[in-house]
C-alpha cells in the first residue's frame, strides 16, 4: 500500500488514503529505541476486509446513535443499523470505507478530502470533509474540518489504537484523564442520561491508575461493556484546546499527552478484539493490548437535547483538533 511519511527527529507517522487512516506511528523510548505505538494490520486488503476501525478517520458520527435514527428540525432520519439495532460510526460504509482524496504530503503535513453526498447512510445534506495530519516536533495534530448545505449532524474522530510499549499487554500504561464525569451507559455501549461523577468508582483517572488496576472489578459501568469503553466529559470549555489525557509506559519511558477542543474522549480498552485479527508483525490482537483515546462529541448527541449540540448547519464550519505529543520520561 502507498504510505505518505510525515516525519521530525523524534516522530514518524504514515498514512494512507484508504480511510484517511493513520497506519504507523514511531517515536524512541527513553533509551532512544524507536519502536511501533499503534496497532496496524499488514497490507491494504487487511484494512478492506477487517473490522476494528484500527487507524481510521470514522463519521459521519462518531461512537453510537441509538435506534440508528434521530430527529432534525422535525424531520426523522434513519440510518442503516451495523451494531444490532443501532448505528456505530456512521453506520455500514462510513468514512472509514472510502479513498479520500489527496493531493499528497506538503513536507510534515497531509490533508485529505472526502465528499459526502445527501442522503449518504441516511444524513442529510452534502458534506464537504477535510482531515489535516501535521507533525511538528514531538506532536502530531489532527485537524477535521467540514461544511454542509443542509442541516446535518456530525462528529468525527480517528480510530488509533495506541501501545506505548511496542507490543504486548496495555494493561501496564498509566493512564491520567482531566475529566470528572464520564457518561453512564448499557450494556449496548449506548448513553443511558447525563454524565454522573467518575469519583468514588473504578472509572475514576483524574490521578494516574493502571489500565489493569481496576478493570475487572464488578462495578456496572464496567461490566456492561467489558471493560473501559467511555465517554469522558473533558474539563474545561469545548471549543478550546485543553488537556485531556496522559498516558505514561513505565517500562519504555514513553508518554502521549493529548489535547482537544472536543467535548469528549472516548477512552476504550480494546475490548472487542478476540484474537482474530493478525496485525503486521503476525500476532493477534486481544482486549488490553491496546488502548484508543477518540476525541469526539458526545455519543447519540442527535437524541439527547441536553448533550452539547452536534448540529451543522449551512454557513457554519465544523472543527474538531486533536493534538498527541509523545516524549519520555
Amino acid at each position: 500500500m502507498d504510505v505518505m511519511w510525515l516525519r521530525s527527529s523524534t516522530l514518524e507517522v504514515g498514512v494512507i488514503t484508504y480511510g484517511a487512516r493513520i497506519v504507523s506511528v514511531r517515536t524512541p523510548d527513553r533509551d532512544g529505541r524507536w519502536d511501533e505505538v499503534t496497532l496496524a494490520l499488514p497490507d491494504l486488503d487487511a484494512y478492506r476486509n477487517a473490522s476494528g476501525y484500527l487507524g481510521a478517520s470514522v463519521g459521519r458520527y462518531a461512537n453510537r446513535i441509538a435506534g440508528a435514527r434521530f430527529t432534525l428540525d422535525g424531520v426523522e432520519y434513519r440510518i442503516p443499523p451495523n451494531e444490532g439495532e443501532n448505528a456505530l460510526h456512521g453506520g455500514p460504509k462510513g468514512f472509514d470505507s472510502y479513498d479520500w482524496a489527496t493531493d499528497g504530503p506538503d513536507g510534515a503535513s497531509v490533508t485529505l478530502r472526502h465528499t459526502s453526498p445527501d442522503g449518504d447512510n441516511g444524513f442529510p445534506g452534502t458534506l464537504e470533509t477535510a482531515v489535516t495530519y501535521a507533525v511538528d516536533g514531538p506532536a502530531l495534530s489532527i485537524t477535521y474540518t467540514a461544511t454542509t448545505d443542509a442541516p446535518t449532524v456530525l462528529s468525527l474522530t480517528n480510530h488509533a489504537y495506541w501501545n506505548l510499549a511496542g507490543g504486548g499487554t496495555a494493561e501496564d500504561h498509566e493512564v491520567q484523564l482531566h475529566a470528572t464525569r464520564v457518561l453512564p451507559v448499557d450494556d449496548r455501549s449506548l448513553p443511558t442520561g447525563p454524565p454522573v461523577p467518575v469519583e468514588g468508582t473504578p472509572l475514576d483517572f483524574r490521578s494516574p491508575a493502571r489500565i489493569g488496576a481496576r478493570i475487572r472489578e464488578g462495578h456496572p459501568l464496567l461490566t456492561a461493556v467489558r471493560g473501559y469503553d467511555h465517554a469522558y466529559v473533558i474539563d474545561g470549555a469545548p471549543g478550546e484546546l485543553r488537556p485531556a489525557a496522559r498516558v505514561v509506559e513505565p517500562r519504555t519511558g514513553r508518554t502521549i499527552e493529548l489535547q482537544t477542543d472536543q467535548p469528549s474522549v472516548q477512552f476504550y480498552t480494546a475490548n472487542m478484539l478476540g484474537g482474530t485479527l493478525v496485525l503486521r508483525d503476525g500476532i493477534t490482537a486481544r482486549q488490553s493490548d491496546a488502548f484508543c483515546l477518540e476525541a469526539q462529541g458526545l455519543p447519540d448527541a442527535p437524541n439527547h437535547p441536553d448533550y452539547p449540540s452536534a448540529v451543522l448547519r449551512p454557513g457554519e464550519r465544523y472543527v474538531a483538533r486533536t493534538v498527541f505529543t509523545f516524549s519520555t520520561e
